[in-house]
């Protein structure tokens, strides 16, 4: 269901395990892959790629890729635990609208923008 880019801190990924999401980590499994190769590889089976690399945008905005599932988290160091509070809530409340999407979360803010 969740494909963590190689950037997505440890300790989000163990929340995200722990609340009963199925999380593969790109730093665990395919450390050094591509922007295009993990794309790639959130295609089959559909996964949603959480990321702070804004290249993620630059693939859907620049380039035009639209079957992407994307979650683009902004947040400092220090708020990470009440990003990850808005992080769950946005995936127990709303996940059938992140799909086909390129979605923005921070602390306090949830943008969803369909491609």
């Amino acid at each position: 269901m969740i494909l963590a880019d190689e950037n997505i801190d440890h300790g989000i990924i163990a929340a995200l395990r722990a609340a009963g999401y199925a999380v593969d980590s790109i730093y665990e499994s395919h450390r050094s892959f591509s922007d295009a190769a993990i794309i790639e590889l959130s295609r089959n089976p559909p996964r949603i790629i959480p990321t702070e690399d804004k290249d993620f945008g630059e693939w859907v905005f620049a380039h035009g890729i639209r079957d992407l599932n994307v979650i683009f988290l902004r947040y400092s160091f220090r708020d990470t635990a009440a990003l990850l509070a808005t992080l769950l809530e946005l995936l127990r409340t709303r996940l059938p609208d992140l799909q086909g999407a390129f979605t923005t979360v921070a602390v306090h803010k949830i943008r969803i923008r369909p491609l």
